[in-house]
């Protein structure tokens, strides 16, 4: 997308301050929804496991249609590589917590059920089947279809057999040079055991013969590809054929010369292998004083948890592999013969390396609000009005600008925020410092166990309590998942609460990648309540009377049922009735039996999934009223949005919680009115144009498949894209 859109978009237009400009051409309720009553069904077991899709397999499909935007001509070349890439990291993911999950629960012999009542071992035995074929998948995309197409884009991976003489050479001294230093073959005897391998971590198996200089007879060995070295490199640019960029792989190098290592000795075969562990951690609150040393502790354990997968090159002998599969204790169902690099992932660093733009989405200038352009105080701009913006389409930088703003303001007395994901040298965290050092009174909730992201939040925690913040790491059982920022500031001579309240983290990276909604606001009672969450994390006490705000544990889950049940009750009465239910997984059983009930009374029902959903849309007199859709395109959605008819006095909900269990009863969250009726009809606006995207818009089918909107004859409509126009810079 260019960062100069024409007038003459193929898009519809949005007003860039929430105004209630009309999508005329967006329009999507254009059937009657609920428009009589109807009659009583049969009672149906809502309770039934036949009504519900298991979780984890779910889970499996949107990986898949990750993978499927590596076949998507629509986006650029590179593009699709990184997709491919992504459905690799994912799944390298879905293996180091869902897998392992099911691992351990039947290792327990605990064969407790989801709602759809499927045992731990079938759910196993069909991620297997369905993980093989899609990894095998995933090698011919990039072998038959992705390498073919970068190589005639001038872009390509010399295999081993590829190489120049020139190529060779150069690759021997960088052998010599730079990897046999650092590289440490292990020999396999009696006083060499197995080596204990990190988790996901390169390595290779050497089969040898002869004898070494202690007369010890060739066996085995194992190659750990030095973690310090990268993965991938690029060939100097006089060793390259005219007009190519070249790469080759580290174990290219380390294939070619792994005889170095063993002098003397015949290799008779050296094959790539790796290990995917188990990395979920689990922290007792019962056995813990101090969280942050309990997860340092359970930090170094990840990378040594027990075996999930293990993927070997497709070439590695029979006997070989099995050696493998019984030192990790793995079965045959667990190995993954591989046509290409174990380690896609590491590929990732060519679309940075890489310079060229017409190979990568085109770049755009994220826009920013009329309201929040000027050069004055982003304090009195909030005080004004209420601002919504919408990443990435519109810029994250109002919320770094308005805590640094902040931190330099005198008049500022304190600040509270909540940090999940953020990184310890973003700008929010120096901000926080800045206001820390210069005295004002600065409370952060970290959540140190956010998944994958431990290790840097417990460096932000060492930051901000070295400028004299006060950190706190949340309610030990309970994750903190709200995403809250609380100003307090003195104006002529009283005090004035501003907030901001998020879907999404503080990151000002994945705010360029995720779609999110950030709301600023100088709202009295939503301050009011922000304010109130904050001292129930830092102190303690029952449960505050929250007013405006919907809050979990608390009153969440309660009221969401209620506005569902409510929608059910119009319907009933013969009139419209309408929910949209934006969130990035659905598998909460209590919230989909109420869904259900709703489309039973004749609620129409449209729900956007991006990821796991547990809900069966289509069934006859269950969920006929009830369509799904899952948006997969240039940015990850992420957005929460609740939206209710409610007798035609709508309703507009954004939240940092998906409709999962954990969401409503095991996490810290909030759930955000959007008061102002201009701000509430934008992203009502914007759910529409979900609705009708036919582009990258997949409708989840009654029997699990999901199936790709095509736009055939008619008009593409790319929600993004429309996203995109509508509200970034066209300067």
């Amino acid at each position: 997308m260019d960062d100069q859109v024409t007038d003459n978009s193929p898009y519809p237009r949005h007003d860039h301050d929430g105004g209630d400009s009309e999508i005329s051409t967006l329009r999507v309720n254009r059937t009657p929804t609920g428009v009589q009553a109807r009659e009583a069904l049969p009672e149906t077991d809502l309770d039934d496991p036949q009504l519900y899709f298991n979780r984890e397999l779910s889970h499996l499909q949107f990986n898949i249609r990750v993978l499927e935007q590596a076949l998507d001509e629509a986006h650029p070349l590179l593009n699709r590589l990184m997709f491919l890439l992504i459905f690799s990291s994912n799944m390298d993911e879905f293996f180091e917590i869902r897998v392992a999950g099911l691992k351990h629960q039947i290792a327990l012999g605990d064969d407790t059920t989801g709602a759809d009542g499927r045992l731990p071992k079938a759910v196993l035995a069909e991620i297997s089947d369905i993980a093989h074929a899609q990894i095998v998948r995933q090698y011919q995309i990039l072998n038959d279809t992705l390498l073919p197409a970068l190589e005639a884009q001038g872009l390509r991976f010399r295999r081993r057999d590829q190489w120049t003489k020139a190529q060779k050479d150069w690759v021997h001294e960088l052998f010599n040079n730079d990897i046999m230093p650092v590289i440490s073959p292990i020999g396999l005897d009696p006083s060499h055991p197995f080596p204990r391998l990190v988790n996901k971590s390169l390595n290779f198996i050497v089969e040898l013969e002869g004898k070494d200089a202690f007369g010890r007879a060739g066996g085995m060995a194992i190659l750990p590809a030095p973690r310090s070295l990268p993965r991938l490199m690029a060939l100097p640019k006089h060793l390259c054929s005219e007009g190519f960029t070249e790469y080759v792989f580290l174990s290219s190098m380390i294939h070619a010369h792994a005889e170095e290592l063993f002098p003397g000795m015949r290799v008779r075969g050296c094959y790539q292998f790796r290990l995917t562990r188990n990395a979920d951690m689990s922290v007792d609150p019962e056995e813990v004083s101090d969280l942050a040393s309990a997860l340092r502790g359970e930090l170094l354990a990840r990378r040594y948890g027990s075996g999930v997968r293990l993927e070997v090159a497709d070439n590695c002998p029979d006997d070989l592999t099995n050696f493998l599969l019984r030192q990790f204790s793995l079965e045959n169902g667990d190995l993954y013969r591989v046509q290409g690099p174990v380690n896609l992932t590491r590929m990732m660093s060519v679309l940075g390396d890489v310079d060229r733009p017409e190979l990568l989405y085109r770049p755009y200038t994220p826009g920013i609000p009329k309201a929040l352009r000027g050069s004055g105080s982003l304090f009195d701009a909030i005080a004004k009005q209420d601002l919504l913006l919408h990443h990435p389409f519109q810029s994250f930088s109002p919320i770094e600008d308005l805590l640094s703003e902040a931190a330099r303001d005198p008049n500022v007395l304190a600040i509270k925020q909540t940090l999940y994901r953020t990184g310890a040298d973003s700008p929010i965290v120096s901000a926080l410092v800045d206001a820390a050092s210069q005295g004002k009174e600065v409370t952060v909730v970290i959540e140190l166990r956010a998944r994958f992201d431990e290790a840097d939040n417990l460096q932000l925690a060492s930051r901000l309590q070295e400028a004299g913040a006060i950190v706190i790491y949340g309610i030990m059982a309970y994750k903190t998942h709200a995403k809250m920022l609380h100003i307090v500031r003195r104006e002529r001579g009283e005090l004035r609460h501003y907030a901001h309240l998020g879907t999404g983290n503080y990151h000002s990276k994945t705010a360029k990648l995720y779609t999110d909604y950030s709301l600023l606001t100088a709202n009295k009672e939503l301050c009011a309540d922000v304010h109130k969450v904050f001292q129930q994390l830092s102190g303690m006490g029952r449960a505050r009377k929250i007013d405006t705000l919907l809050h979990a544990p608390f009153t969440l889950h309660e009221r969401l049922m209620e506005m569902i049940d409510r929608e059910a009750q119009v319907a009933r009465k013969g009139k419209r009735a309408h929910i949209i239910i934006k969130c990035n997984s659905l598998t909460e059983p209590k919230l989909i039996k109420a869904l259900y009930r709703a489309s039973q009374a004749g609620v129409e029902c449209d729900l956007i999934i991006r990821g796991m959903c547990c809900l069966k849309p289509g069934l006859p007199g269950v969920s006929e009223n009830i369509r799904v859709r899952s948006i997969i395109g240039r940015f990850l959605e992420h957005t929460r949005v609740f939206h209710f008819h409610n007798d035609g006095k709508p309703e507009i909900w954004c939240s940092s919680a998906d409709f999962m269990s954990r969401n409503m009863f095991n996490r810290v969250e909030t759930c955000f009115p959007l008061l102002d009726k201009k701000l509430a009809t934008r992203v009502r606006k914007d759910l529409e144009t979900y609705l009708v995207d036919n582009c990258q818009s997949w409708l989840l089918q009654s029997d699990g498949s999901y199936h790709l909107q095509d736009p055939g004859s008619g008009d593409a409509i790319s929600a993004q894209e429309t996203l995109l126009y509508a509200y970034a810079s066209k300067s």
